[in-house]
Order: structure tokens, then C-alpha cells, then sequence
């Protein structure tokens, strides 16, 4: 079991119901005289319908992104977040940090607040001018456009180069760009290109790449999950962006952006060679797939050189580089795998000098190593219900996210930090993370305390977090018996779907015993990667974990994800 406290106040409770069994209307069961909890009552007053009504949801976003007062914006953004979490859809878990192992002899490699990670101006002090890494198992897209994962904005940081890039410290700075310029409304950017830039293939890099990339990754056909990143363009989805020459890119919006060089550095903004892209037979049906083999055309630090699936993939620097010069570290070769006790084997027989993940068992025996590094992040991890999962089929939408709700609160979340985080992870209580900028001036999130629920209640108020969570399920119509369990009348059985990293594994295994307490029934189904990708993304599940790390500091990124037409709206508000 997880802890003998739980264990205790679960006893006591026990005891209590049976002493009180002379009156059933106090037992936590369903005595006749009891009146059913009214579930509209017990949403909160900025829940709406997230299937009918999300278009309400829709509208606010674009109006945050049109708003030029900063202040209101920042009001608006937290009306956002009361809609998000008062679906009760989304599960905020803990917020994120980040580890790795590095061996000593490495140096120069670097990540942004976001998770990218650089490795162009790493460095072996041992001679070596081989890189060995693990980021994951078989990515998903190496098409930037394409690309909505953690380990794929790793592989196209390393491989293409947008008009921007973050230094060591996590600051925006010129890539192919040497820099821009603003109109006074702020409306239209003037971006002038390095000279001589090149393609992996040795042919010219102009601006016109940049107008047909932009224009295809907001492109309705091309399906990115990020075409929503261009929504603040003039004209979208057919962006108004131009090239004046071959060394001046100008685009348009219909509001200032106070992130417009994080969107610059951002993969979707990448450029991508259209003779390259065009050149694959289906690329209007398939976009993706003219860089689903080694040897396509790139143009940053790296280009792919092989690609074995499944199991290995080789990078080699890229002679055409703007900043090829300050390479020193030759080639890449990355180890495919999701197994983390392998990855870990590997990395201690000095067959890795990198690996970005760690077995959940090993934790507690690293955190002494100066191998282990551990790094902030913004980014919140969390399980996310689709709103339109057959568990909620004849419910009203307030009993369902009554449903929702109860299973919020019923998570120990300290015990996943503790026991299973293990390096310093803080329990959550939304979605937008501690410490992420408010777009004007301040933080929109100072403390742990600032959030939707008690974060620790299930702990330090055991007994009366249950309770409330089983009046949250007597307003959707279950019924419990004298045990304080759901009855065969009325029973929750649900799938909980993951990938099989162990930490995630461990972490659904902790949700199924909290939630078992009171007789809900949650089965864990592992899946690879990207298969698990696909599924949550076309909705094919009924809960699931999730995670999202920012794109860039600002509140509005971890909010118009949630768009009916975004492609990382996985929770299918709205569909």
C-alpha cells in the first residue's frame, strides 16, 4: 500500500461508518432519506458546456490575443484558466522539472526553460568528436511544422534553425536573422537575413523559404497541431508574409505580440526547403513524409545522415551552417528507446554520454551524483479526460464534471512527488505554471497556494476530501454502500492510457490506488509512443496522461492549446 497513514485514516473511517450504521443518511452510503447532492450547484460559476458551448471559450482566446491593454489581457487570461480547470477535463499532477545524466567529460550542452535542448556547442574534453545521446524512442515528426513533442523540438533545434534561437541562458537571440524591425503600431516586422545562408544540399537559403514555410505550417491542408501560433497573422490561414528580396522577410499581424522572437525560435517557425518537401510522392496527403528517411534537407547545426528505426538514428555537422565554425563536436548518434532501465545501462557500460531519462528506482541513489543534473522548467504535468468519453453518456455536463472533480481531488499528489518525482517536483493546482510570466510585467502564478483546489488535502484533510468527492459523484447519480465504495449498482470502471516509461507507469499506478479507496475502477493500458501519441491526439481514449511544457513565457501558449481547432486539444473540448 502507499503509506500507513492513508492506511490508518482509512481504518478509522471504517470504523466510524459501522458505528454509525443506526443512521444511514451520516454513513457515506445511500440511505433512502438522503437527498441527492444538486451537481449545478457544485460547479463552479465559470463552468460551461465543454462540448455545446466551447465556442465561448474560442472567442475569449481570440480576444486575449487582440487585446493591446496588457493588464486587461492579463485579466482575461485568468478568466481562460477558470473555464479551462472548471471542466474539471484537464488534472494538473505536479509542476515540472527536468533531469539528465551527463558524464563529466561533456560540456556546452544547454536547454531553455521550455526543454529544448542544444547540443551544437557541446564540447568532449576527452578527445572524442562523437556526441552518444538518448532524447526517446522513434520520434514522431522530424518535419518541424509537424512536430508538437518535447524530444522532436530537441531534433529540430539541432537540425534546422529558425530566424531565432536561445542562447545558454534562455534568452531569444538572432539565428538566420541578423535581426528586425517594428512598424510603430507594432503590426508589421521587417526581419533582415544573415548573407550567404545555405541549405544542407549547398543551395541558397533565401527569404522566399521562409514566406512558403510560414505560409505552409498555417496552411489548413498541411493539419500542424501548432497552426494556431499563426491565428494572430494578418489574413489567416493564408498569412500575410512577403519577401521584398532575397534577405528581407516581412509578415503582418492583427495585434502586437509581446513573444513574437520565442515564435521566431520555435520549430513551427523553421524553415523547410519546398523542392525538398515536394519532392516526396504524397506530400499533399502525407506532409510529413518527405523526412520520414535519413538524408533530407536541413539547415542547422546537424543533418540526418542515418536513421535505423526503432533503434538508432546518426547526425553529422552540416559544413553549410552559419555558424559551422564553433562546431566542434562532429556527430551526433542518438540511442532510440523508451526503455529507461536500458537507456540507464548504457549510459553506466559508457555506451551514452547523455540520457535524458532515468529510472524512477535510481532517482533517490543520483541525487549526490554531479552526473544528475536537475533543471526548472515551465511546464505542468497532468492527466487530461476526453470530454466526450463514453464514461459520461447520459450525464448532464455539470454531473460529468462533478465526475471529473471528484477524481481531482482524490490524487495524492504528494506521494507522486515525493516518492515517485523524487527531485523537487511541487504539487499542482492548475494548469499555467509557478513562476510563468503574466504578460504584463509580473507572474501569474506566485505561490503553490494560488490555484483551484488544496493540492494537499487528501493528506491533511483525508477524510473530508473522500466525503466531498463522493458527494461529487452522488450529484452524477452513483451510489454507495456501507464500505464507502461505489455500489454494483453504479459502478466507474475506465481505462487510463500511457506510455511505458516507468515513472508514468508508477504514477497511474498511485492514481489507481487513490481512486480505488472509493471503489472506482481504473485499468492502466501502456502504449509506445506514438502510437500513444495518435491515440490521445484523435481522442481515442477516456483518461490519460499528459504533459505540457511551455513554448514560451506567457500564459496565452498554455491557453489556446485548448481551442476547438487546435491540434493539441486533446481533451476534445469543443469537437
Amino acid at each position: 500500500m502507499k503509506k500507513f497513514f492513508a492506511l490508518l485514516l482509512a481504518a478509522l473511517m471504517v470504523v466510524s461508518i459501522v458505528a454509525c450504521t443506526a443512521k444511514p443518511e451520516n454513513n457515506g452510503g445511500n440511505g433512502g432519506s438522503e437527498e441527492t447532492p444538486d451537481a449545478a450547484a457544485l460547479v463552479s460559476k465559470a463552468f460551461i458546456d465543454p462540448v455545446k458551448d466551447w465556442a465561448k471559450y474560442d472567442e475569449l482566446i481570440k480576444q486575449i490575443k487582440s487585446e493591446t491593454d496588457f493588464a486587461k489581457r492579463t485579466e482575461l487570461m485568468h478568466q481562460a484558466e477558470d473555464i479551462l480547470m472548471a471542466t474539471n477535463c484537464v488534472i494538473p499532477i505536479y509542476y515540472y522539472n527536468d533531469i539528465y545524466l551527463q558524464k563529466p567529460y561533456v560540456e556546452g550542452i544547454y536547454s531553455n526553460p521550455y526543454a529544448t535542448k542544444f547540443f551544437m556547442y557541446s564540447k568532449m574534453t576527452n578527445g572524442e568528436k562523437t556526441l552518444r545521446l538518448n532524447l526517446s524512442s522513434e520520434p514522431d515528426y522530424l518535419d518541424p511544422a509537424l512536430n508538437s513533442s518535447v524530444d522532436g523540438a530537441c531534433l529540430a533545434a539541432n537540425s534546422f534553425s529558425g530566424l531565432y534561437t536561445y542562447d545558454a541562458t534562455g534568452k531569444p537571440v538572432p539565428a538566420c536573422a541578423e535581426g528586425y524591425t517594428v512598424s510603430e503600431d507594432g503590426l508589421t516586422y521587417t526581419v533582415k537575413l544573415k548573407e550567404g545562408l545555405k541549405w544542407s544540399d549547398g543551395s541558397d537559403l533565401t527569404a522566399d523559404d521562409f514566406v512558403y514555410s510560414w505560409k505552409r505550417a498555417a496552411a489548413d491542408e498541411t493539419a500542424a497541431d501548432y497552426a494556431y501560433m499563426f491565428d494572430n497573422f494578418k489574413n489567416f490561414p493564408d498569412i500575410a508574409v512577403s519577401a521584398p528580396d532575397a534577405l528581407t522577410f516581412v509578415f503582418e499581424l492583427n495585434a502586437p505580440c509581446a513573444y513574437m522572437e520565442d515564435l521566431m525560435a520555435f520549430p513551427t517557425f523553421f524553415p523547410v526547403k519546398q523542392s525538398a518537401v515536394e519532392a516526396y510522392a504524397d506530400w499533399k496527403t502525407s506532409p510529413g513524409g518527405w523526412c520520414q528517411e535519413a538524408g533530407f534537407v536541413s539547415n542547422g547545426a546537424y543533418v540526418c545522415t542515418e536513421w535505423k528505426h526503432d533503434t538508432s538514428m546518426t547526425y553529422e555537422k552540416n559544413p553549410y551552417w552559419y555558424d559551422a565554425d564553433k562546431v566542434t563536436v562532429e556527430k551526433l548518434e542518438y540511442m532510440l528507446s523508451a526503455d529507461d532501465t536500458a537507456i540507464f545501462a548504457a549510459y553506466n557500460a559508457g555506451n551514452l554520454d547523455f540520457a535524458d531519462s532515468v529510472p524512477t528506482d535510481e532517482v533517490a541513489n543520483l541525487l549526490s551524483n554531479p552526473e544528475f543534473h536537475i533543471v526548472d522548467e515551465l511546464g505542468t504535468y497532468y492527466a487530461a479526460f476526453n470530454c466526450k468519453s463514453k464514461i459520461f453518456e447520459g450525464k448532464t455536463p455539470e454531473q460529468a464534471a462533478c465526475m471529473r472533480e471528484a477524481f481531482m481531488i482524490l490524487i495524492d499528489r504528494d506521494y507522486i512527488c515525493t516518492n515517485i518525482g523524487q527531485t523537487g517536483q511541487v504539487a499542482a493546482n492548475a494548469f499555467i505554471p509557478l513562476g510563468m510570466a503574466d504578460g504584463n510585467g509580473g507572474i501569474f502564478k506566485k505561490t503553490a497556494e494560488e490555484g483551484y483546489f488544496d493540492a494537499k488535502a487528501i493528506n491533511t484533510n483525508h477524510e473530508a476530501t473522500v466525503e466531498r468527492a463522493r458527494t461529487l459523484l452522488k450529484a452524477a447519480g452513483y451510489k454507495f454502500g456501507e464500505d464507502g465504495k461505489l455500489t454494483a449498482e453504479t459502478p466507474i470502471q475506465l481505462v487510463y492510457l500511457t506510455n511505458t516509461t516507468s515513472g508514468h507507469i508508477k504514477i497511474a499506478e498511485s492514481i489507481q490506488q487513490d481512486l480505488a479507496e472509493i471503489g472506482i475502477e481504473l485499468s492502466i493500458q501502456q502504449q509506445d509512443w506514438n502510437v500513444f501519441l495518435e491515440e490521445r491526439k484523435a481522442g481515442n481514449f477516456d483518461f490519460a496522461r499528459e504533459g505540457w511544457i511551455a513554448d514560451f513565457n506567457d500564459p496565452i501558449n498554455m491557453l489556446e492549446m485548448w481551442t476547438t481547432v487546435s491540434g493539441n486539444n486533446d481533451c476534445q473540448f469543443g469537437r
